[in-house]
């Protein structure tokens, strides 16, 4: 095992801007320029065809508006207490739906469904019974579909819980990320310990069978005592999983994150004792690590993926089931047709005016080169189960061997053992998933931009 000072210097050594890799080729290297609508069309409609009656299809649907904005956050919102943009909203997120079932031309198969934000539960539960009855009318749903939403635990009702666990929801993310007041008035995000009990309670009692809580490290103002406490009092709750993400700390593109300084952040070698800190604490109370910046009980369904080897990562994080078609729907949303990756707009108004004029809001994307395909494999493989092999002769990997002259030094820091037809990650390598990454990431490699365009590892 490392000693806190050789993890402490490994934590420096890697503390470089990195993707998160919730997709290959990450957005900032897509090549934009051959894509096109109707390529894009053809790529869902040849994705449906191959993975619809086998696994069947997951839909994103992206509900932007929050009534407060929450400093640190990075997700594409809109501010509102206007709560008479639901409707409209709902409708036009309706009509794209429409639009994707005339491409595929039948009924679809919905595996999974996940309400992201935004603030999901910015709409009303019965806007939200309206837009979910919406979405599967004239499809079919698989019998092991997993319908799940994120909430924010301040404004999160009964009649929210009730209304989509009637529609069929099961699982439900509450965003916390600290319990200390001070964090909380610096980030503009509040919500008790309190407010956190009785929607679990309540999600408990209708029969939610899996609740994740979202947790930060590296806020500005949070001390190694405040995010243990957080922990402590997680740990009362006991929630099935827990997200523990990394700060991302990108000031020049959410200019809302300049409400604090660099000064109020911990630098790298704390926020790397955070880290351990929440790990050291989450594996104390039972939670097993899973992949990157996640932890669950024993009997969860995303551990019992990840021991299977079934763990699967997209746009919207980890998952315990695989559909190759990942449609997204509303402002902002990504979809992943296995063969291509496709974004909406990102202004609601323009959103609006593009699907009422009957259009498909996308806006530009990215087609997956055979290379591409290999390369996404291998870094899904490390992300999700920790190893991946190559064949040099089935593959058409060309980047492969400045790939492994750049892993090299990994291997000699003990982070991965590499071999000439694979590598693994070693759990001293399992904080350093996304850098182990990059040096597969043939786009980063051969890009040309010269500004930041990632967070930093740690």
């Amino acid at each position: 095992m490392h000693t806190e000072k050789i993890y402490n210097d490994l934590s420096e050594k890697y503390n470089v801007a990195a993707p998160r890799y919730t997709s290959y080729p990450t957005m900032p290297y897509w090549d934009v320029e051959p894509f096109n609508r109707p390529a894009w069309e053809q790529s869902v409609k040849l994705s449906f065809s191959e993975s619809n009656e086998k696994e069947g299809i997951s839909l994103y649907i992206h509900l932007p508006f929050c009534e407060s904005l929450c400093t640190y956050c990075g997700c594409n919102t809109r501010i509102t207490k206007n709560h008479g943009v639901e409707e409209p909203y709902i409708k036009a997120v309706l009509k794209e739906w429409k639009m994707y079932k005339e491409i595929v031309g039948e009924p679809p198969l919905i595996r999974e469904i996940h309400l992201g934000g935004g603030t999901p539960t910015f709409f009303s539960a019965e806007n939200l019974n309206l837009l979910i009855k919406g979405i599967l009318d004239d499809t079919h749903i698989h019998p092991k579909a997993a319908f799940s939403f994120e909430a924010h635990p301040a404004n999160t009702t009964a009649e929210h819980l009730q209304t989509l666990f009637d529609l069929g929801f099961r699982r439900l993310s509450l965003g916390i990320q600290d319990f200390d007041p001070k964090v909380q008035h610096v980030i503009n995000r509040y919500q008790s310990f309190e407010q956190v009990q009785l929607v679990t309670i309540e999600a408990r009692r209708i029969g939610y069978t899996s609740i994740n809580y979202d947790l930060i490290y590296g806020l500005p103002l949070q001390t190694f005592e405040g995010l243990a406490n957080s922990i402590h009092l997680v740990a009362e709750l006991m929630p099935d999983r827990i997200a523990f993400y990394s700060y991302a700390h990108v000031p020049w593109i959410k200019p809302g994150q300049r409400h604090f300084t660099e000064k109020d952040l911990p630098d790298a070698h704390d926020k790397s004792k955070l880290y351990e800190i929440g790990r050291g604490l989450f594996k104390g109370y039972g939670y097993l690590e899973i992949g990157m910046d996640h932890f669950a009980l024993a009997d969860d369904e995303l551990f019992l993926a990840g021991r299977s080897g079934n763990l699967h990562r997209n746009f919207m994080g980890y998952t315990h089931q695989h559909t190759q078609l990942l449609i997204g729907l509303g402002v902002s949303s990504i979809s992943d047709s296995k063969y291509a990756f496709a974004q909406n707009v990102k202004v609601v108004e323009d959103y609006l005016q593009i699907v009422n004029g009957g259009e498909l809001p996308v806006f530009k994307g990215h087609l997956l080169t055979q290379e591409d395909l290999v390369i996404r494999k291998h870094i899904l493989n490390i992300m999700c189960k920790g190893d991946t092999n190559w064949n040099y002769r089935a593959e058409p990997f060309g980047s492969l061997f400045p790939a492994l002259i750049r892993l090299k030094p990994l291997a000699d820091d003990g982070l991965i053992v590499l071999t000439s037809t694979g590598l693994r990650v070693t759990p001293e390598g399992k904080p350093f998933l996304r850098n182990i990454c990059m040096m597969l990431d043939a786009r980063l490699w051969a890009g040309s931009s010269t500004s930041q365009q990632f967070s930093m590892a740690v």
